[in-house]
């Protein structure tokens, strides 16, 4: 994870003008991490990108820049073929236009000049022949900016940056073929499998209906970690999440891939190559790979149509050429699969658990077990089948992403379809031991939590003024949970939330590390709603409850939980030196089935904290190694079953009463993704 030395003689190449959003990426990015919450990040539009590579001579994986809206100036110090491709956009060297998909020669003192973007896309890729030169971060030089990680000190470039060529081998140049060319347009149309999330269990037919009827417009408050829609509000075939959520759009977390259709509450957004790995929303349908280059060019004001089309019939993401049909504007479609997105189903080999098989794209299959609601002999379930699949390493197998009661397992569709992939995968799990004989090894990590932190208070405050301020848990979301969950007092929220053992069931809930963690002790399980919309801002390390399960924000982002305080850090920006309580060989603190344990602090000693960590110094986090026993666990159960159903009531009764409220106020028919996009315009 160090930045590699380059070539003996670095060529400079200066930044005289940077564009609002230059980066530097790779392709395929940065794969084999999503489980612990980092994106993938590379080109956004990979076609584009690849197609720039091969059109200097240079692998398709080589490290070049992706410009958004508008480019930059470089000087180059010495002799080079550059490529521009991508959005339609006008190209100078020294002032003299130049074409795009051509291999253009540069000598030492000239300047390439890539402006604004027009009418058609979004973003323009540059390669230079023999790549650039990057900070190699958990093995791609993609700069993922939330994370400030990888590219050029993990940010947009800047003017006066010098950019250096690593030098690698070329070989000959050539010109890109109009037929090779992406089709640009205003109204695009995607490809589409349908999965994981479908009718008649989340959606209503109607509703499917809508999302392949429907023109959705792009909203301005897009990025790469995801693409807003704007569309009708789904009718929903359920009428809330049950513990994992009060709205319908609410589930038990489970891993995302990239190009899913998320609805967050009832706002459409398709997810993106810098977007979360895991959360606790449906996803009606999934943008192919070979279409998720679109993503990369739709702008604001563009129109969308989804086309359903058979996974086994999708092109492959690995071709540049016609083969990848990007020439086309129109997807050519006999229809989709009529399954729902439901692969098949099983039981498991004792007959207790079914065991259902979603299709998530065409690149993942999303492995779920027994019914929808939290159970910890499920999650074991799921740790036995990975461990399984991850000890046999499958050629072509790219991610294992865990949630509470599902696997995703992803792997590259040329070498697996999902009819084979789906027989090999129920083989696996008819190998499984039982669930009971888990026992697995389990740090409790002691945190310090500030509690109503006033990073929190601010997050609210600014959620009010931008997105939504009638919502019900505004404005003190402690105040929400303590009715949701009919305790006495905000003191009995805080007496809860310390008094909790919390098991850590995944990683990465919200980027680089972040858990979703749930108590052991089912008494102690506050179950509150996700925000609809979600907030735009959320503070690093903010802590929150969404559903039944508690997370600590890896970085600053967007965000949905109920905030409850704010603790330190859960990924070592430091990497590789060592900072307490972190393991050496990488940047995450914590550990499938780890138990958090927190300790109170004021906000100005947590500040004190966060600085010691930052530093690399400090003892706020303790470790104790243990282990976590489902056998026992279970029998902990047994032993309080009376108190911790009749808890368990008193709580559940508190859910309907608020649910009552919210249908008396109109809360379930508001439009509050037009609510959301409505006060943003009026801020901006």
């Amino acid at each position: 994870m160090t930045a590699s030395t380059g070539a003996a003689t670095p060529a400079p190449v200066t930044v005289l003008r940077s564009g609002p959003l230059t980066t530097i990426q790779d392709w395929p990015g940065r794969i084999g991490y999503w489980k612990v919450g980092v994106p993938p990040s590379g080109p956004m539009d990979d076609l584009s990108f690849r197609l720039a590579n091969l059109a200097v001579g240079n692998p398709e994986t080589a490290a070049g820049l992706e410009v958004t809206l508008m480019g930059p100036a470089l000087r180059f110090d010495a002799d080079a073929v550059v490529a521009v491709t991508g959005a339609p956009v006008t190209v100078t060297v020294n002032g003299r236009t130049v074409s795009q998909w051509v291999p253009l020669s540069v000598s030492s003192g000239d300047v390439l000049d890539v402006g604004t973007v027009g009418t058609l896309g979004m973003r323009a890729y540059i390669a230079v022949s023999g790549g650039l030169d990057a900070e190699d971060y958990l093995g791609s030089r993609s700069t993922f900016t939330m994370g400030r990680f990888g590219g050029l000190d993990g940010r947009p470039l800047a003017a006066g940056d010098q950019l250096t060529l690593l030098g690698g081998s070329t070989g000959p140049a050539r010109r890109i073929l109009g037929d090779e060319q992406p089709a640009f347009t205003n109204t695009w149309q995607l490809a589409v499998t349908v999965g994981p999330h479908g009718a008649p269990e989340f959606f209503t037919e109607a509703d499917i209906g809508d999302v392949f009827a429907t023109d959705y417009e792009v909203h301005f408050n897009s990025d790469r970690t995801g693409i807003r829609l704007i569309g009708p509000k789904p009718r929903w075939a359920r009428n809330d999440g049950g513990e994992a959520g009060l709205h319908p759009s609410n589930i038990h977390d489970n891993a995302y891939s990239v190009g899913a259709l998320d609805f967050t509450g009832d706002t459409p957004i398709l997810l993106g190559p810098d977007g979360p790995s895991l959360g606790g929303f449906v996803c009606p349908v999934t943008v192919v790979t070979a279409q998720r280059w679109k993503l990369g060019q739709l702008k604001p004001g563009d129109t969308i149509r989804f086309v359903a089309v058979r996974s086994e019939a999708t092109a492959s993401p690995k071709e540049t050429g016609l083969g990848r049909r990007a020439s086309f504007v129109d997807v050519l479609s006999a229809g989709g699969d009529a399954d729902n997105g439901i692969l098949g189903s099983t039981t498991t080999a004792d007959g207790s658990t079914a065991v259902t098989y979603r299709r998530s794209g065409d690149d993942n299959i999303l492995v779920e077990y027994g019914d929808m609601q939290l159970d910890l002999a499920l999650r074991a379930r799921v740790h036995a089948l990975s461990e399984r699949i991850a000890a046999e390493k499958p050629r072509g197998l790219i991610d294992l992403t865990p949630g509470i009661r599902s696997l995703q397992v992803k792997a590259d569709p040329d070498m697996w379809s999902q009819s084979r992939m789906l027989q090999w995968l129920i083989e696996c799990e008819s190998q499984l031991p039982a669930a009971e004989d888990l026992v697995v090894p389990s740090r409790t990590v002691h945190l310090p939590l500030s509690w109503d932190d006033p990073a929190t208070r601010e997050a609210i405050k600014r959620y009010m003024l931008g997105v939504r301020s009638d919502a019900p848990w505004c404005p003190w979301n402690i105040e929400f949970i303590r009715r949701m969950n009919g305790l006495d007092s905000v003191d009995d929220v805080h007496r809860t939330v310390f008094d909790a053992s919390y098991l850590v069931l995944g990683l990465g809930d919200v980027y680089l590390g972040a858990p979703v963690a749930v108590p052991l002790d089912p008494r102690h399980r506050l179950v509150t709603t996700k925000y609809n919309p979600a907030r735009t801002w959320t503070p690093e390390n903010a802590v929150g409850i969404g559903g039944a399960y508690l997370c600590i924000y890896g970085m600053e982002g967007p965000g949905g939980y109920q905030f409850v305080g704010r603790t330190t850090q859960v990924w070592n920006h430091r990497h590789p030196q060592s900072a307490p309580g972190f393991d050496p060989q990488h940047p995450w603190l914590l550990r499938f089935f780890d138990r958090i344990s927190w300790y109170p602090v004021s906000a100005e000693e947590l500040l004190d904290m966060r600085a010691d960590v930052a530093a690399g110094r400090g003892d706020s986090t303790k470790i104790v190694d243990g282990v976590f026993s489902l056998a026992e666990h279970q029998q902990y159960l047994d032993d309080n079953a009376a108190d911790i159903a009749l808890r368990r009531e008193k709580m559940e009764i508190a859910r309907a009463e608020e649910r009552q409220r919210w249908s008396a106020q109109g809360e379930f028919a508001a439009d509050l993704s037009a609510v959301g996009a409505e006060n943003e315009e009026r801020v901006a």
